[in-house]
């Protein structure tokens, strides 16, 4: 007997907006991308996830908030 999981995790943007602030790094604009994740479980989507990620748009680093 064998078994094998198919999974799969897509993502996709959904919206993008300009953000407050510059890059600490080199002092280029931030951009707020709203991501929207899905893993699917043999073809069959069982969970969905919205996330925010920031971005500089010069040096394309992805940049972390620490509250």
């Amino acid at each position: 007997m064998c078994l094998v999981f198919v999974c799969d995790e897509d993502e996709r943007i959904v919206g993008q907006k300009q953000a407050p602030g510059s890059c600490p790094y080199c002092g280029g604009l931030i951009q707020a991308m709203d991501i929207e994740s899905q893993w699917r479980l043999c073809f069959l989507p069982f969970y969905y996830k919205t996330k925010r990620k920031y971005y500089c748009t010069l040096c394309s680093r992805r940049l972390i908030l620490q509250y």
